[in-house]
Protein backbone atom coordinates (compact mmCIF):
# COMPACT_ATOMS: atom_id res chain seq x y z
CA UNK A 1 0.00 0.00 0.00
CA UNK A 2 1.10 3.90 -0.76
CA UNK A 3 0.48 4.69 2.82
CA UNK A 4 3.26 1.96 4.01
CA UNK A 5 5.96 2.64 1.28
CA UNK A 6 5.37 6.51 2.25
CA UNK A 7 6.72 5.91 5.67
CA UNK A 8 9.58 3.71 4.64
CA UNK A 9 10.58 6.07 1.77
CA UNK A 10 11.51 8.81 4.43
CA UNK A 11 8.28 10.86 2.42
CA UNK A 12 7.08 14.93 4.88
CA UNK A 13 5.99 17.44 3.83
CA UNK A 14 9.10 19.15 2.00
CA UNK A 15 7.00 22.75 1.58
CA UNK A 16 8.08 23.58 4.97
CA UNK A 17 5.89 21.75 8.12
CA UNK A 18 7.18 18.63 7.52
CA UNK A 19 3.83 16.17 8.99
CA UNK A 20 4.34 12.89 7.77
CA UNK A 21 2.72 11.80 4.62
CA UNK A 22 1.74 8.68 5.36
CA UNK A 23 -1.00 10.00 7.28
CA UNK A 24 -2.47 11.66 4.90
CA UNK A 25 -2.44 8.86 2.68
CA UNK A 26 -4.19 6.85 5.07
CA UNK A 27 -7.17 8.88 4.97
CA UNK A 28 -10.19 9.80 3.14
CA UNK A 29 -11.11 12.39 1.40
CA UNK A 30 -13.10 13.96 -1.44
CA UNK A 31 -10.70 16.11 -3.03
CA UNK A 32 -6.96 16.31 -3.19
CA UNK A 33 -5.33 19.53 -3.42
CA UNK A 34 -1.70 20.47 -4.91
CA UNK A 35 -0.49 23.79 -3.41
CA UNK A 36 1.54 25.21 -6.00
CA UNK A 37 1.28 28.53 -4.84
CA UNK A 38 5.01 29.13 -3.38
CA UNK A 39 4.26 32.88 -1.73
CA UNK A 40 7.40 33.46 0.28
CA UNK A 41 9.30 36.53 -0.94
CA UNK A 42 12.51 35.52 -3.29
CA UNK A 43 11.67 31.65 -2.82
CA UNK A 44 11.27 30.49 -6.50
CA UNK A 45 11.82 26.45 -5.76
CA UNK A 46 8.69 24.94 -6.49
CA UNK A 47 7.74 27.29 -9.71
CA UNK A 48 11.17 25.44 -11.03
CA UNK A 49 10.40 22.16 -10.09
CA UNK A 50 6.52 22.60 -11.34
CA UNK A 51 8.67 24.40 -14.66
CA UNK A 52 10.96 20.88 -15.06
CA UNK A 53 9.31 18.14 -13.28
CA UNK A 54 5.24 18.45 -13.85
CA UNK A 55 4.73 14.76 -14.80
CA UNK A 56 6.05 13.34 -11.68
CA UNK A 57 4.33 16.08 -9.73
CA UNK A 58 1.11 15.15 -11.36
CA UNK A 59 1.96 11.04 -10.82
CA UNK A 60 2.01 11.40 -7.62
CA UNK A 61 -0.97 13.36 -7.37
CA UNK A 62 -2.92 10.75 -9.20
CA UNK A 63 -1.41 8.20 -6.75
CA UNK A 64 -2.47 10.22 -3.57
CA UNK A 65 -5.78 10.67 -5.35
CA UNK A 66 -5.90 6.58 -5.48
CA UNK A 67 -5.39 6.47 -2.16
CA UNK A 68 -7.53 9.03 -0.15
CA UNK A 69 -10.53 8.24 -2.55
CA UNK A 70 -10.32 11.23 -4.16
CA UNK A 71 -13.24 11.81 -6.74
CA UNK A 72 -11.96 15.60 -7.88
CA UNK A 73 -8.25 16.57 -8.02
CA UNK A 74 -7.48 20.56 -8.27
CA UNK A 75 -4.20 22.31 -8.17
CA UNK A 76 -3.53 25.70 -7.11
CA UNK A 77 -0.70 27.40 -9.42
CA UNK A 78 -0.33 31.70 -9.37
CA UNK A 79 -1.94 32.81 -12.31
CA UNK A 80 1.43 34.95 -12.89
CA UNK A 81 3.71 31.20 -13.63
CA UNK A 82 2.94 30.70 -17.24
CA UNK A 83 5.93 28.88 -17.41
CA UNK A 84 4.73 26.73 -14.88
CA UNK A 85 1.21 26.30 -15.83
CA UNK A 86 2.18 25.51 -19.50
CA UNK A 87 4.25 22.49 -18.44
CA UNK A 88 1.81 21.48 -15.80
CA UNK A 89 -1.53 21.46 -17.87
CA UNK A 90 -1.26 18.85 -20.16
CA UNK A 91 -0.25 16.52 -17.32
CA UNK A 92 -2.97 17.68 -15.12
CA UNK A 93 -5.43 17.43 -18.38
CA UNK A 94 -4.39 13.86 -19.11
CA UNK A 95 -5.66 12.96 -15.49
CA UNK A 96 -8.62 15.31 -15.14
CA UNK A 97 -7.25 17.76 -12.91
CA UNK A 98 -8.34 21.44 -12.44
CA UNK A 99 -6.16 24.17 -12.25
CA UNK A 100 -6.78 26.76 -9.73
CA UNK A 101 -5.34 29.96 -10.49
CA UNK A 102 -4.38 32.29 -7.72
CA UNK A 103 -3.48 35.85 -7.18
CA UNK A 104 -0.14 36.46 -6.49
CA UNK A 105 -0.60 37.80 -2.86
CA UNK A 106 0.82 36.48 0.46
CA UNK A 107 -0.10 34.11 1.69
CA UNK A 108 -2.05 32.69 -0.89
CA UNK A 109 -0.18 28.95 -0.06
CA UNK A 110 -1.66 29.21 3.48
CA UNK A 111 -3.48 25.72 3.71
CA UNK A 112 -6.71 27.94 5.01
CA UNK A 113 -6.66 30.28 2.39
CA UNK A 114 -6.12 27.72 -0.54
CA UNK A 115 -9.26 25.53 0.65
CA UNK A 116 -11.32 28.44 0.88
CA UNK A 117 -10.09 29.72 -2.47
CA UNK A 118 -10.45 26.11 -4.40
CA UNK A 119 -13.28 25.04 -2.90
CA UNK A 120 -15.40 27.69 -1.06
CA UNK A 121 -14.84 25.50 2.46
CA UNK A 122 -13.42 27.37 5.51
CA UNK A 123 -11.61 24.58 7.89
CA UNK A 124 -12.81 24.82 11.35
CA UNK A 125 -10.75 26.77 13.83
CA UNK A 126 -7.77 24.75 14.64
CA UNK A 127 -8.99 22.36 12.53
CA UNK A 128 -6.96 20.93 9.33
CA UNK A 129 -8.19 20.51 5.49
CA UNK A 130 -9.77 17.04 6.21
CA UNK A 131 -12.45 18.17 8.25
CA UNK A 132 -13.85 19.84 5.06
CA UNK A 133 -12.79 16.92 3.05
CA UNK A 134 -9.49 17.82 1.32
CA UNK A 135 -5.69 16.32 1.43
CA UNK A 136 -3.35 19.10 0.95
CA UNK A 137 0.04 18.88 -0.80
CA UNK A 138 2.71 20.99 -1.69
CA UNK A 139 4.33 20.60 -5.18
CA UNK A 140 7.51 18.82 -4.33
CA UNK A 141 5.75 16.48 -1.57
CA UNK A 142 3.76 15.05 -4.70
CA UNK A 143 7.23 14.33 -6.41
CA UNK A 144 8.37 12.71 -3.53
CA UNK A 145 5.35 10.67 -3.22
CA UNK A 146 5.83 9.44 -6.76
CA UNK A 147 9.78 8.23 -6.18
CA UNK A 148 8.70 6.15 -3.23
CA UNK A 149 6.22 4.48 -5.30
CA UNK A 150 8.85 3.93 -7.22
CA UNK A 151 10.82 2.52 -4.71
CA UNK A 152 13.27 5.62 -4.02
CA UNK A 153 13.49 7.33 -0.99
CA UNK A 154 13.47 10.95 0.05
CA UNK A 155 17.84 11.80 0.03
CA UNK A 156 17.86 14.92 -2.25
CA UNK A 157 16.21 18.38 -1.22
CA UNK A 158 15.16 20.74 -3.93
CA UNK A 159 15.76 24.29 -2.92
CA UNK A 160 16.26 28.05 -4.42
CA UNK A 161 19.26 30.43 -3.82
CA UNK A 162 18.41 33.80 -3.89
CA UNK A 163 19.37 37.47 -2.23
CA UNK A 164 22.65 38.32 -2.42
CA UNK A 165 24.51 35.62 -4.48
CA UNK A 166 26.35 35.68 -7.20
CA UNK A 167 24.04 33.67 -9.24
CA UNK A 168 21.02 32.88 -7.79
CA UNK A 169 19.54 29.18 -8.96
CA UNK A 170 17.72 25.75 -8.02
CA UNK A 171 19.11 22.71 -7.65
CA UNK A 172 18.70 19.67 -6.72
CA UNK A 173 20.95 18.35 -2.95
CA UNK A 174 21.66 15.36 -0.61
CA UNK A 175 20.06 16.01 2.51
CA UNK A 176 22.55 16.63 4.97
CA UNK A 177 24.64 19.13 2.72
CA UNK A 178 25.50 21.97 4.81
CA UNK A 179 24.52 24.91 3.93
CA UNK A 180 28.31 26.83 3.35
CA UNK A 181 28.00 24.48 0.28
CA UNK A 182 24.53 24.78 -1.18
CA UNK A 183 25.54 28.60 -1.47
CA UNK A 184 28.55 27.90 -2.97
CA UNK A 185 26.33 25.98 -6.12
CA UNK A 186 25.04 29.86 -5.87
CA UNK A 187 28.46 31.46 -6.56
CA UNK A 188 28.83 32.14 -3.09
CA UNK A 189 27.53 35.90 -1.56
CA UNK A 190 27.99 39.17 -2.61
CA UNK A 191 28.12 41.19 0.26
CA UNK A 192 31.39 40.17 3.12
CA UNK A 193 29.01 39.70 5.83
CA UNK A 194 25.84 38.22 5.33
CA UNK A 195 22.88 36.53 7.18
CA UNK A 196 20.78 33.22 5.54
CA UNK A 197 17.00 33.33 5.59
CA UNK A 198 16.11 29.57 5.80
CA UNK A 199 12.67 28.51 4.14
CA UNK A 200 11.84 32.38 3.39
CA UNK A 201 11.96 35.58 5.34
CA UNK A 202 8.44 35.83 6.39
CA UNK A 203 8.33 32.37 7.86
CA UNK A 204 11.70 30.62 8.44
CA UNK A 205 14.56 31.19 10.25
CA UNK A 206 17.32 33.47 9.80
CA UNK A 207 20.86 31.98 10.97
CA UNK A 208 24.77 32.49 10.79
CA UNK A 209 26.23 29.19 10.59
CA UNK A 210 26.91 27.69 7.71
CA UNK A 211 27.36 24.42 8.91
CA UNK A 212 23.75 24.12 9.26
CA UNK A 213 22.67 21.00 7.56
CA UNK A 214 19.90 20.76 4.66
CA UNK A 215 16.89 18.82 6.36
CA UNK A 216 13.83 17.58 3.63
CA UNK A 217 11.80 20.66 5.27
CA UNK A 218 14.69 23.47 3.39
CA UNK A 219 12.97 24.99 1.52
CA UNK A 220 15.66 27.33 0.15
CA UNK A 221 18.07 30.16 1.36
CA UNK A 222 17.58 33.85 1.02
CA UNK A 223 21.16 35.66 1.48
CA UNK A 224 21.06 39.40 2.87
CA UNK A 225 23.69 41.44 3.65
CA UNK A 226 24.56 41.63 7.73
CA UNK A 227 23.46 45.07 7.43
CA UNK A 228 20.48 44.80 5.94
CA UNK A 229 17.12 45.95 7.51
CA UNK A 230 15.91 42.45 8.04
CA UNK A 231 18.55 40.65 9.17
CA UNK A 232 18.82 43.85 11.84
CA UNK A 233 15.14 43.14 12.93
CA UNK A 234 15.34 39.49 12.89
CA UNK A 235 18.63 39.51 15.51
CA UNK A 236 16.93 41.23 18.18
CA UNK A 237 16.80 38.83 20.93
CA UNK A 238 13.09 37.60 22.53
CA UNK A 239 13.22 40.00 25.06
CA UNK A 240 14.58 43.43 23.46
CA UNK A 241 11.35 42.81 20.83
CA UNK A 242 8.90 42.26 23.83
CA UNK A 243 10.17 45.48 25.39
CA UNK A 244 9.90 47.82 22.31
CA UNK A 245 6.20 46.29 22.15
CA UNK A 246 5.13 47.12 26.01
CA UNK A 247 6.92 50.81 25.13
CA UNK A 248 5.45 51.54 21.95
CA UNK A 249 2.39 49.87 20.94
CA UNK A 250 -0.93 52.59 20.34
CA UNK A 251 -3.72 49.99 19.83
CA UNK A 252 -3.91 50.84 16.02
CA UNK A 253 -4.83 47.22 15.08
CA UNK A 254 -3.41 47.15 12.09
CA UNK A 255 -2.01 43.46 12.62
CA UNK A 256 -5.61 42.28 13.01
CA UNK A 257 -7.46 43.72 10.28
CA UNK A 258 -3.99 42.85 7.88
CA UNK A 259 -4.20 39.22 9.41
CA UNK A 260 -4.92 36.54 6.68
CA UNK A 261 -6.67 34.32 9.34
CA UNK A 262 -8.82 37.18 10.87
CA UNK A 263 -10.12 38.04 7.27
CA UNK A 264 -11.42 34.49 7.00
CA UNK A 265 -12.98 34.87 9.75
CA UNK A 266 -11.05 33.43 12.71
CA UNK A 267 -10.69 34.84 15.82
CA UNK A 268 -6.90 36.05 15.51
CA UNK A 269 -6.41 39.22 17.36
CA UNK A 270 -2.75 40.36 17.55
CA UNK A 271 -3.34 44.09 18.53
CA UNK A 272 -5.00 42.67 21.99
CA UNK A 273 -2.10 39.96 22.02
CA UNK A 274 0.14 43.31 22.32
CA UNK A 275 -1.93 44.29 25.49
CA UNK A 276 -0.29 41.48 27.25
CA UNK A 277 3.08 43.00 27.37
CA UNK A 278 2.07 45.18 29.80
CA UNK A 279 -0.34 42.92 31.75
CA UNK A 280 0.14 40.75 34.59
CA UNK A 281 -0.27 36.93 34.75
CA UNK A 282 -4.56 37.88 34.77
CA UNK A 283 -3.65 39.92 31.55
CA UNK A 284 -1.99 36.73 29.90
CA UNK A 285 -4.91 34.54 30.65
CA UNK A 286 -7.68 36.57 29.02
CA UNK A 287 -6.00 38.11 26.15
CA UNK A 288 -2.81 35.50 24.59
CA UNK A 289 -5.94 33.71 24.32
CA UNK A 290 -6.47 35.70 21.01
CA UNK A 291 -2.97 34.52 19.57
CA UNK A 292 -4.37 30.42 19.22
CA UNK A 293 -5.26 30.47 15.76
CA UNK A 294 -2.02 32.56 14.44
CA UNK A 295 -0.46 31.12 11.69
CA UNK A 296 2.67 32.68 11.75
CA UNK A 297 2.81 34.24 8.79
CA UNK A 298 4.50 37.65 9.49
CA UNK A 299 2.63 39.77 7.79
CA UNK A 300 1.61 41.65 11.19
CA UNK A 301 4.76 42.57 12.24
CA UNK A 302 6.96 42.50 8.63
CA UNK A 303 3.82 44.51 6.72
CA UNK A 304 0.98 45.92 8.70
CA UNK A 305 2.53 47.34 11.74
CA UNK A 306 3.29 51.03 11.11
CA UNK A 307 5.59 50.52 14.27
CA UNK A 308 8.10 47.98 13.05
CA UNK A 309 6.85 46.24 16.30
CA UNK A 310 6.72 42.27 16.68
CA UNK A 311 3.09 41.37 16.98
CA UNK A 312 4.14 37.98 15.25
CA UNK A 313 6.40 37.06 17.95
CA UNK A 314 3.97 38.23 20.75
CA UNK A 315 1.46 35.74 19.19
CA UNK A 316 4.53 32.86 19.15
CA UNK A 317 5.25 33.29 22.82
CA UNK A 318 1.63 33.24 23.98
CA UNK A 319 0.92 30.11 22.16
CA UNK A 320 4.12 28.54 24.11
CA UNK A 321 2.69 30.10 27.42
CA UNK A 322 -1.10 28.41 26.75
CA UNK A 323 0.26 25.37 25.81
CA UNK A 324 2.93 25.19 28.84
CA UNK A 325 -0.25 26.23 31.04
CA UNK A 326 -2.97 23.53 29.13
CA UNK A 327 -5.29 26.48 28.01
CA UNK A 328 -6.94 25.50 24.84
CA UNK A 329 -8.68 28.36 23.37
CA UNK A 330 -12.16 27.21 21.54
CA UNK A 331 -13.77 29.65 19.39
CA UNK A 332 -16.96 30.23 19.77
CA UNK A 333 -18.77 32.28 17.09
CA UNK A 334 -19.15 30.65 13.90
CA UNK A 335 -16.12 31.47 11.23
CA UNK A 336 -17.57 33.97 8.86
CA UNK A 337 -15.14 35.81 6.11
CA UNK A 338 -14.84 39.51 6.80
CA UNK A 339 -16.60 41.33 3.83
CA UNK A 340 -13.06 43.12 3.82
CA UNK A 341 -10.87 40.37 2.87
CA UNK A 342 -10.43 40.64 -0.67
CA UNK A 343 -10.04 44.53 -0.19
CA UNK A 344 -7.03 43.78 2.21
CA UNK A 345 -5.17 41.11 0.25
CA UNK A 346 -1.74 42.21 -0.07
CA UNK A 347 0.16 41.59 -3.44
CA UNK A 348 3.75 39.98 -3.51
CA UNK A 349 5.16 43.16 -4.61
CA UNK A 350 3.93 45.83 -2.04
CA UNK A 351 5.47 43.32 0.11
CA UNK A 352 8.88 42.96 -1.37
CA UNK A 353 8.64 47.31 -1.49
CA UNK A 354 8.19 46.93 2.51
CA UNK A 355 10.76 44.24 3.32
CA UNK A 356 13.46 46.20 1.16
CA UNK A 357 14.52 43.26 -1.30
CA UNK A 358 12.99 44.61 -4.73
CA UNK A 359 16.23 44.75 -5.88
CA UNK A 360 17.05 40.89 -5.08
CA UNK A 361 13.92 39.93 -7.02
CA UNK A 362 14.71 37.59 -10.00
CA UNK A 363 14.85 33.94 -11.48
CA UNK A 364 16.62 31.34 -10.00
CA UNK A 365 16.43 28.91 -12.65
CA UNK A 366 16.91 25.24 -12.46
CA UNK A 367 20.34 23.73 -12.87
CA UNK A 368 20.98 20.21 -13.19
CA UNK A 369 23.92 20.12 -11.08
CA UNK A 370 24.91 16.76 -9.05
CA UNK A 371 26.71 17.62 -6.18
CA UNK A 372 28.23 15.37 -4.33
CA UNK A 373 29.45 16.54 -0.60
CA UNK A 374 32.09 14.99 1.27
CA UNK A 375 30.58 15.42 4.63
CA UNK A 376 26.85 14.83 5.20
CA UNK A 377 24.56 15.10 8.87
CA UNK A 378 21.37 13.52 8.74
CA UNK A 379 18.85 14.82 12.03
CA UNK A 380 17.11 12.60 13.11
CA UNK A 381 14.13 14.90 13.61
CA UNK A 382 13.30 16.13 10.56
CA UNK A 383 9.67 15.63 10.68
CA UNK A 384 6.62 16.47 12.80
CA UNK A 385 6.07 13.56 15.25
CA UNK A 386 8.79 11.14 16.85
CA UNK A 387 12.47 11.19 15.76
CA UNK A 388 13.71 8.19 13.99
CA UNK A 389 16.05 6.25 15.77
CA UNK A 390 19.58 5.31 14.52
CA UNK A 391 20.06 1.53 12.77
CA UNK A 392 24.05 2.27 11.53
CA UNK A 393 26.81 2.56 14.43
CA UNK A 394 29.96 4.29 13.76
CA UNK A 395 32.44 3.01 11.47
CA UNK A 396 29.40 1.06 9.49
CA UNK A 397 29.75 1.12 6.13
CA UNK A 398 26.54 2.62 4.10
CA UNK A 399 25.14 2.99 0.65
CA UNK A 400 22.81 5.49 -0.97
CA UNK A 401 19.15 5.21 -0.08
CA UNK A 402 20.15 2.43 2.75
CA UNK A 403 17.88 3.44 6.04
CA UNK A 404 20.05 4.89 8.25
CA UNK A 405 17.54 5.49 11.33
CA UNK A 406 13.73 4.45 11.31
CA UNK A 407 10.53 4.79 13.49
CA UNK A 408 8.62 2.02 15.31
CA UNK A 409 5.74 0.69 13.44
CA UNK A 410 3.17 2.90 15.60
CA UNK A 411 5.15 5.84 16.20
CA UNK A 412 4.57 9.10 14.46
CA UNK A 413 7.48 10.17 11.99
CA UNK A 414 9.11 8.65 8.83
CA UNK A 415 12.65 6.67 7.96
CA UNK A 416 16.09 8.74 7.31
CA UNK A 417 18.14 7.20 4.46
CA UNK A 418 21.81 7.90 3.68
CA UNK A 419 21.93 10.37 0.80
CA UNK A 420 25.68 9.71 0.11
CA UNK A 421 27.46 6.17 0.07
CA UNK A 422 30.74 5.94 2.71
CA UNK A 423 31.65 5.25 6.35
CA UNK A 424 29.37 6.26 9.17
CA UNK A 425 31.58 9.11 10.88
CA UNK A 426 29.10 10.25 13.91
CA UNK A 427 25.99 8.95 15.63
CA UNK A 428 24.39 10.94 18.31
CA UNK A 429 21.17 11.76 19.96
CA UNK A 430 20.26 14.29 17.25
CA UNK A 431 21.91 13.52 14.06
CA UNK A 432 24.10 10.75 11.63
CA UNK A 433 27.59 12.00 9.94
CA UNK A 434 28.35 10.23 6.86
CA UNK A 435 31.95 10.58 5.33
CA UNK A 436 31.98 9.67 1.48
Amino acid sequence: MLKEQLKQMGVVGAGGAGFPTYVKAGSQAEIMLANGAECEPLLHKDFEIMRHFPAQILAGMEAMMGAVGARRGMFGIKEKNRPAIDAIRPEAEKRGIELVFLGDFYPSGDEYELVYTATGRLIPPAGIPLQVGCVVNNVETLYNVHEAAEGRPVTRKFVSVSGAVRSPKSFWVPVGTPLREVLGLAGGATAPEFGVFVSGIMMGTLTFDLEQPVTKTTAGLIVLPREHYLVQRKSRPARAMAHIGKSACDQCSYCTEFCPRYLLGYEVMPHRVMRTLGFTLAGHDNWNQWAQLCCACGLCTLYACPEDLYPKEACDQAKADLKAAGIKFEQQTPVKVHPMKEARRVPLAMLRKRLKIEEYEGEAPFDAVEHEPQRVRLLLSQHVGKPASPVVSEGDEVQPGQAVAEVGEDDLGVNIHASIGGRVAAVTDSYIEIER
